[in-house]
């Protein structure tokens, strides 16, 4: 379309504006992202908690099998009366009445409660311990555990936290254990530092060195 007082260039660009106004405006497409389901995933804590209960589950069960867990009291398990085992026993739940054993090793767990006087080789104790406890070769006690009762044995290891009441009677050394420390105390080097050589005629000669500063 022409018009009279325009030149054609400024006619174009009319035009041009015109067109312009004149189309419809749409609003921009919308873009969607591929829909993907949402699986819940079970807490990490209830996952290690369940594959450690079945690795202790199994450790328990291989050592019954082998023959090395000779008893094993179950969490929520009571007990009443009296236990003597040969290799290792281990407590988890309610035991109470008399414990014995001339070799084996007693454990209670954390959640562990012993009602009993204890008389056993060795003793590592996490849990309760009402009761005297005497542990011919060592007694442990972790730092979870509670005894209230006299203990009698010739090693004893404490960690920080336990609860003990009551007292404590350190047995002496068996004879081999006796032995064993004299045969080490004869295998030591003689001190010379002190001694001196006497001459003949009574007088006092100068000092005989060191055995360090002879091997010097």
């Amino acid at each position: 379309m022409l018009r009279i007082g325009k030149n054609p260039k400024e006619q174009e660009e009319h035009d041009t504006a015109s067109n312009k106004q004149e189309a419809p405006e749409y609003p921009a497409a919308r873009t969607y992202s591929s829909y993907q389901a949402s699986t819940e995933s079970k807490p990490a804590e209830v996952t290690a908690a369940a594959s450690r209960a079945m690795t202790e589950s199994e450790t328990i069960a291989r050592d019954i099998k082998e023959g090395t867990l000779s008893g094993f009291v179950g969490s929520g398990t009571v007990v009443t009366g009296e236990a003597n085992f040969k290799a290792m026993m281990r407590v988890d739940g309610h035991l109470s009445g008399r414990v014995s054993s001339t070799s084996g090793t007693l454990i209670v767990g954390s959640n562990g409660k012993v009602d009993a006087n204890i008389e056993v080789a060795v003793a590592v104790i996490h849990g309760t311990i009402n009761g005297d406890i005497v542990a011919n070769q060592r007694l442990e006690l972790g730092r979870s555990a509670k005894v209230n009762g006299n203990i009698q044995t010739p090693s004893l290891i404490i960690e920080q936290g336990a609860v003990f009441e009551g007292s404590c009677k350190m047995l002496q050394m068996t004879a081999a254990a006796e032995k064993s420390k004299r045969d080490r105390k004869h295998d030591e080097p003689l001190d010379t530092t002190r001694l001196q050589t006497i001459n003949a005629d009574g007088s006092k000669a100068n000092d005989i060195p060191s055995v360090s500063n002879v091997v010097s």
